[in-house]
């Protein structure tokens, strides 16, 4: 397999505003523990924009994963957005799209691509607004979420779904923005075929990490830095040394790049079974989900 030498998770968030609490950005190099970039500071996404952009010109062998869907649910309907003649078929066309029914949002905020009368008509808003083409129950899946639901590896929700303390839609469409801007500067996988050198960003979710790390599923979100210690250490990592309070963003951040550094040299994350060319060109995948 490929071999990194850096390896990033990033906590993203598609929360409304110029700065967000909710972002994280941590790096594990060698063998030390991980490290958070910038501790302490409230992102922008913009600054995280440029935070890649400047690991895309310095071609660094890092694996980069975010925590946020590239994709929404195609191959149960054949299109991302059925009835709607704009609908594409590809990711990087699917970027487009939202980027450019949103570029007049500030900060990367996709309030314009939710309020167009045909993109509104798959999404679950408010309890009181939902489209016609919200698929009832949960909403429509990709094939990943739902092989991780059968396999019981995680338990992600619709990306169409943008109420819930679990659900990930809005911050999936302020992440297209950014993945819009960063091509063709970061190859994705599996989109992109993995390249023999320099970054590469993968899909992931963090609480694949978490439960790689021993904590029980449901309860993934660790806030104390023992426990987050106690965590690394049974994915091989040197614990970082925090005392007391830390941010459930943070932890995810450290946790989940210790795990992508010890999964990356398995083969059987790079390979799932069921992903196919058509798969990596539409919905994308989540890497560890095998």
């Amino acid at each position: 397999m490929r071999r990194f030498t850096h390896f990033a998770a990033l906590d993203w968030s598609g929360a409304r505003g110029p700065r967000q609490r909710g972002i994280a950005l941590a790096v594990a190099s060698g063998t030390g523990a991980p490290e958070l970039v910038r501790p302490g500071h409230i992102w922008s996404r913009a600054e995280i924009l440029t935070w890649l952009q400047d690991v895309a010109a310095s071609q660094v062998d890092m694996l980069i994963g975010f925590d946020f869907s590239a994709a929404f649910a195609f191959a149960d309907r054949g299109a991302y957005f059925p009835e709607w003649d704009a609908s594409p078929d590809t990711l990087p066309a699917l970027w487009t799209l939202v980027e450019r029914l949103a570029a007049p949002d500030p900060h990367f905020e996709i309030g314009g691509f939710l309020a167009h009368p045909e993109a509104r008509r798959h999404f679950r808003q408010t309890k009181g607004d939902v489209g016609d083409l919200f698929a009832p129950g949960t909403g429509r899946l990709r094939i990943v979420e739902q092989h991780q639901r059968a396999t019981k590896q995680a338990a992600s929700v619709s990306n169409f779904n943008l109420i819930g303390a679990a659900q990930v839609g809005k911050a999936s469409l302020a992440g297209m923005r950014l993945l819009h801007r960063l091509r063709p500067q970061l190859p994705l996988w599996p989109l992109d075929p993995v390249p023999a050198s320099g970054p590469l960003l993968v899909e992931i979710y963090t609480g694949l990490a978490a439960r790689a790390a021993g904590v029980a599923a449901g309860r993934s979100k660790i806030r104390d830095g023992a426990a987050l210690d106690s965590a690394l250490m049974t994915l091989g990592s040197p614990p970082v040394g925090m005392t007391g309070a830390i941010s459930d963003h943070a932890s995810d951040a450290l946790l989940t790049a210790a795990w992508l550094r010890r999964t990356a040299d398995d083969a059987a994350p790079w390979s799932p079974a069921p992903l196919t060319d058509s798969l990596a060109r539409t919905e994308g995948w989540t890497f560890g989900i095998i």
